[in-house]
């Protein structure tokens, strides 16, 4: 399949190109950048020498990358992949949007929590978080791939909602990032004197994934979901925990609990369950698509607490845009993406 990168030299897009170098069955033909336009990408990632070479075009050449191209992939901040989506409606090129233009079925919700009016309205999109939607991936056009934080959330109360085992309006999400997951422009708050030996959280009550929960949540459950997430900054490049709380219902029992993770994800090879009492941690799934879960029940406050660890440029990035990929040619889906994590 051919391939190209609208903005590749993004955190996610550089991310891209290493696993896609792995990938037996993927050919980058074309790969995009407004700010290096003209420049071969191996000169703004030296680490890419000898291995991708290839210059930098425009995204106005949206014609030609579409004409060359099976799938395009975009890793543009909100409000530009749907100028990238639209231009390419008519053609039968497939799109992963690594960003959240495509990530709502409510349009309204996303210029709601982005700030930004919606101009494709009318696209035929799919949430792209491959372990609950792979049905609908198989043959989408447009895929919009799950956000970081909100995989690494999604996953942990997947179980729970599904099997209508938690109060639904009790979920508090409580996530850890890397720096990674800001991007890769220059930001004071994200400047090493300001990070190094220092955690802290950061748009309380208002982070733009929060509403991307409650979408799923609220589909799995068939429940109207209203949560708290508050997500936080770790002096780390990546990597996301992120520690979810709920409370059980009435009657709840904690081999329920475990038979619920075993059922979803028992035979899922990209979600590996650490068990009740399990601690993931962040070192176990850097640079892989894996996502380690373990849950913890609280008997004397009749609640659940589950954690969930990924890399966020991987699983929570380029690795799922891979994994949908996959999914959406009719490829194994570990193709590309069955690595061994990097440790230590």
């Amino acid at each position: 399949m051919k391939v190209s990168i609208i903005g590749a030299t993004g955190y996610a897009g550089a991310e891209l190109l290493r696993i896609l170098h792995n990938h037996p069955q993927a050919e980058v033909v074309h790969i995009t950048s407004e700010s290096h336009t003209g420049e071969p990408i191996s000169a703004i990632y030296p680490h890419m020498r000898g291995i991708y070479d290839q210059k930098l075009m425009s995204m106005k050449e949206i014609e030609k990358i579409g004409a060359d191209s099976d799938f395009v992939f975009i890793g543009l901040p909100h409000g530009h992949a749907m100028a990238v989506g639209k231009a390419l409606a008519d053609t039968n090129v497939r799109i992963i949007d690594l960003g959240a233009d495509y990530r709502f079925r409510d349009t309204s919700i996303y210029e709601k929590w982005y700030k930004v009016e919606h101009t494709h309205k009318d696209a035929k999109r799919v949430y792209g978080l491959a372990e609950l939607y792979r049905d609908r991936i198989k043959d989408a056009k447009i895929i919009g791939n799950a956000g970081c934080y909100t995989t690494a959330s999604i996953l942990a109360l997947a179980p729970l909602a599904k099997n209508h085992l938690i109060d639904v309006d009790t979920i508090v999400v409580d996530a850890k990032s890397g720096v990674s997951g800001a991007g890769r422009s220059a930001k004071l708050q994200n400047h090493f004197p300001e990070m190094y030996d220092n955690f802290k959280a950061y748009n309380v009550g208002g982070h733009r994934h929060t509403p991307e929960i409650e979408q799923a949540v609220t589909d799995l459950s068939g429940e109207p979901c209203v949560l708290s997430f508050t997500p936080h900054l770790v002096p780390m490049s990546r990597g996301i925990l992120s520690t979810c709380y709920a409370k059980l219902k009435a009657g709840v029992k904690p081999e329920m609990v475990d038979a619920a993770y075993e059922k979803l994800y028992g035979k899922e090879y990209f979600v590996r369950l650490l068990g009740r009492g399990g601690y993931p941690s962040v070192k176990e799934v850097r640079g892989s698509n894996f996502c380690d879960l373990g849950w913890h029940i609280d008997e004397r406050v009749g609640r659940v607490i589950v954690l969930s660890a990924i890399d966020n440029l991987v699983k929570g990035a380029a690795g799922q845009a891979v994994q949908n990929f996959n999914i959406a040619c009719g490829f194994d889906e570990k193709l590309g993406l069955d690595m061994v994590p990097v440790y230590p």
